[in-house]
């Protein structure tokens, strides 16, 4: 039987494997150059669904607070993921975000006071380079401001994990997901319309697409994600990020008829490889004890 942390996180794993359907669902479903609003559109009527299911509002510090985690991890991390991925290939976006378990690691150090090992240093960096090989082109160009944007996004969502840790909300799961997607789309609501204009008139495909976004692509999505970093720590669950590209280019294969070389093949392994190895816990040698050294005279 499984345990409970194993169980745990193979349900968090569902997350970063939905999110790793975005970009088929918008290919092949949305209009084309309105990153914003897909990103608008996946936060806020999620957010207000799950508001209207728990019909709960934060209290207390938890208004801001929702503000800060909602910014960090939903408006700000779209904003820039959509910004790096205009600008940059979509190999080089996804290896620059690939960073985010380090990152993890190091603030959950400062912030939360964990131990950073060798092991996951060694188990980031090997992450990153997997998603390199699964990923990149040889003809990739880097973009200064893309780059910037695709390291940016990494870094507030890598915050956002740390603190949604540090900040445990009393409230339901659903009420406290739901706050945060709100926030988020309450930032990128004023951006989006600043930068992309009017919404387009929305075809059935159209709809679809924003729907499966709305519904399994965040509100399912976010609440699994975030019910997993208030079990485990958030350096396990942010490695389980490692997945989406994996997904994505899986999805490409099977769907899209993409060609699938070697290299990929090679660099999908050794992201499994890390991602397992970030989530083996090391046993400790049981300590025995000191012997007890008897005076002679006290032997029977």
């Amino acid at each position: 039987m499984l345990s409970n942390r194993v169980s745990l996180l193979l349900v968090t794993a569902i997350t970063p494997m939905l999110w790793g359907t975005t970009y088929l669902v918008t290919t092949e479903l949305l209009p084309p150059h309105r990153p914003l609003l897909a990103a608008l559109l996946r936060a806020l009527p999620a957010g207000l669904l799950l508001i209207a299911i728990t019909r709960t509002l934060p209290r207390g510090s938890w208004w801001w607070r929702s503000l800060v985690l909602g910014t960090l991890n939903i408006g700000a991390f779209n904003a820039l993921l959509f910004v790096g991925a205009y600008r940059l290939p979509g190999g080089v976006a996804a290896t620059v975000g690939a960073i985010q378990p380090l990152l993890v690691a190091l603030l959950a150090t400062g912030l939360l006071g964990q131990r950073l090992s060798l092991r996951t240093v060694l188990t980031a960096i090997a992450g990153v380079f997997g998603v390199g090989m699964l990923v990149l082109r040889a003809n990739a160009q880097l973009d200064t401001w893309g780059v910037l944007a695709a390291l940016g996004g990494a870094v507030v969502m890598a915050l956002g994990v740390v603190l949604s840790k540090r900040w445990t909300s009393p409230a339901p799961l659903l009420a406290t997901t739901g706050w945060q997607l709100v926030a988020g789309g309450v930032v990128l609501l004023p951006v989006a319309f600043l930068v992309e204009g009017a919404p387009p008139a929305f075809t059935l495909q159209n709809i679809a697409g924003y729907t499966y976004l709305t519904i399994i692509g965040s509100a399912v999505a976010y609440a699994l994600w975030f019910r997993g970093l208030r079990e485990l720590s958030p350096t396990d669950v942010t490695f389980l990020g490692l997945l989406s590209p994996v997904t994505a280019t899986t999805l490409g294969w099977l769907v899209l008829d993409q060609r699938l070389t070697t290299a990929q093949a090679i660099g999908g392994l050794i992201v499994l490889a890390a991602l397992i190895s970030a989530q083996v816990r090391r046993r400790t040698r049981p300590v025995s004890p000191a012997p007890v050294l008897v005076a002679a005279g006290e032997r029977s």
